[in-house]
Formats: C-alpha cells, sequence, structure tokens
C-alpha cells in the first residue's frame, strides 16, 4: 500500500462544494433576519435574497443529483459498519488522547464510514426537508384557501427552521474537525486543488499509472 497525492475531487464537486457554502451562508444570514435574531438588513430584502439564494440552491442541487448518479460518485455515501465504532472511538475519546485517526483515505472511498453516514443523513434527511418546506413556503398562497392551512404553515415553518439549524450544526461541526489532526489548510487544500493523500492499493496505482495518469502526481 502507498500514500499518494490523487486529485479525487473533479472541478465540479469542488464548485458544487464552495457554491453550497457561499448560499447556505447567505441563507443563514438572512434566514436570521426573518427569524428575527438581527436586523441588519431590511427585512423585505432578507425575504427577497433569501428566495434568489434557495432557489438557485436547489437549481445546484438538481445538476448535484445528476452529476452524483451518472459519474457513481453516490458510491462514496453508502454506509458501512466496517472501522464506524473505531472511528466514534476515536472521535468521543481517541482525539483528545492523541491517538492516530483510525481510518485512510482509500481511492473508491473518500468517507470515513461515520462521515458517509452523516452525510447520507444529511443528503436523504435533512435536504430533503429544508427543500420541501421551502417550496411550501413559497407556493402558500396557492394552499392558503385549504381547510387548516393556518396549521399547517406553522408545522412547514418549524419543519424549516429545524432543519435548517440541523445543517448549521452540521457546518459547525464540519468546522470544528477542521481544525483536529492535519493543519487547516491540509483539511481544506482537496477542495481547492482537488488532490488528496489518498492509500492505494497495488492494483489501484497501476491504473491510475497507466489509465489516468492526470489524476496522480508523480512519486517524489
Amino acid at each position: 500500500m502507498a500514500e499518494r497525492l490523487v486529485k479525487i475531487y473533479p472541478p465540479f464537486e469542488r464548485f458544487w462544494h464552495w457554491g453550497q457554502v457561499l448560499l447556505v451562508i447567505v441563507m443563514t444570514f438572512t434566514g436570521f433576519r426573518l427569524y428575527g435574531i438581527h436586523e441588519w438588513i431590511p427585512y423585505d430584502q432578507a425575504v427577497l435574497v433569501h428566495t434568489y439564494a434557495a432557489l438557485l440552491l436547489m437549481l445546484l442541487w438538481i445538476f448535484a443529483i445528476f452529476w452524483h448518479f451518472t459519474t457513481g460518485t453516490w458510491k462514496h455515501y453508502v454506509p458501512t459498519s466496517n472501522g464506524l465504532f473505531q472511528v466514534m472511538r476515536f472521535y468521543s475519546y481517541g482525539i483528545f488522547k492523541g491517538e492516530k485517526h483510525p481510518y485512510r483515505k482509500a481511492y473508491w472511498r473518500k468517507h470515513n464510514p461515520l462521515q458517509a453516514m452523516a452525510y447520507l443523513a444529511l443528503k436523504l434527511a435533512i435536504f430533503p426537508t429544508i427543500w420541501i418546506t421551502g417550496i411550501a413556503y413559497l407556493t402558500y398562497r396557492l394552499w392558503e384557501p385549504a381547510a387548516g392551512s393556518g396549521f399547517w404553515i406553522e408545522v412547514v415553518g418549524n419543519l424549516h427552521v429545524l432543519a435548517a439549524f440541523g445543517i448549521l450544526s452540521f457546518i459547525v461541526m464540519h468546522l470544528y474537525l477542521m481544525t483536529t489532526g492535519h493543519s487547516i489548510w491540509k483539511h481544506v487544500r482537496p477542495m481547492f486543488t482537488g488532490y488528496d493523500d489518498i492509500v492505494l492499493s497495488p492494483e489501484e496505482e497501476a491504473y491510475l499509472e497507466a489509465d489516468e495518469p492526470h489524476r496522480i502526481k508523480p512519486a517524489e
């Protein structure tokens, strides 16, 4: 097994990542205004910006879903119990004792078991919730005349805020983990350059050297 610098994040994945980051920050800022936490911008302006940012984010998600399935990248998010408890133990105990991370990135497995589970929950539960409730908000005038709409708009609003705080919690944890282990730049670098340190089997290394040499940097 050899550790090599491999390009595992293609341009669209990096664009999708940073585009999502920017839009989520904008929506969080405007969402806090709508929720009454701050008054740094006018309410009407916050509604407009929040709405347009949400529509752009949904469009980005549609392209990302298509990209994940057509490229097979979705396989990186399939959860596994193999090594899950070792990783859980590391983050709950070992990390504070200076232990070495039990998981090493592999060519066909970018995320450790806990990451894969967290990302999958985010994509299959939290994102759809905020997406559906957001659309329900935008189309409220269409179903407002229906019986019980006043009750359901409160349910929609609470679910939307709950999902938003779920995403915010994920971001906070994501930022915290960037401060652990390697330097922050080593964590962030792959999403700028596309390259990350990957443990390759002899077969994977031979395949990349022969068929996709542009994805692997020459050994120094």
